[in-house]
């Protein structure tokens, strides 16, 4: 959806108003973050539970590797600790882990609209961790 069209809509609720006005930051920030094919865009989404994670290729508009933190890697991994802060940087490792797989050590990250805060820096944190250079 278009900035323009986002603008000119009009949200019908609390809940509503959130999701849009989130849109609209992530809209502008796709406007200056990009990702190629050397230096994939690391773009994050953020559920009530879970953290969803992409590589994506901006020039060929395709996803390179995605992980979610519902994936049996994370879930083996998160021992006793489950706080979704724990989860998100522990899926920020596991995602490291799939981009050196595929041979990549650099990607521009793309909080999505949310604030870089709690579960979107844990997972940007965790990735860093696993050895990508954010």
């Amino acid at each position: 959806m278009s900035i323009h069209r986002l603008k000119r809509r009009k949200a019908k609720g609390k809940a509503d108003w959130r999701a849009l006005a989130r849109r609209r930051r992530h809209v502008r920030i796709l406007k200056k973050v990009r990702g190629t094919k050397e230096r994939p865009r690391l773009v994050v989404r953020r559920t009530l539970r879970h953290i969803e994670a992409q590589l994506v290729d901006d020039d060929r508009g395709i996803c390179i590797t995605g992980i979610t933190s519902r994936a049996k890697e994370v879930q083996s991994k998160l021992g006793d600790d489950r706080r979704k802060s724990a989860l998100s940087r522990i899926a920020g490792q596991v995602m490291a882990e799939r981009a050196e797989a595929k041979g990549i050590g650099k990607v521009v990250f793309d909080r999505g609209g949310y604030p870089y805060h709690g579960r979107v820096r844990a997972f940007a944190e965790g990735a860093r961790e696993g050895g990508l250079k954010i």
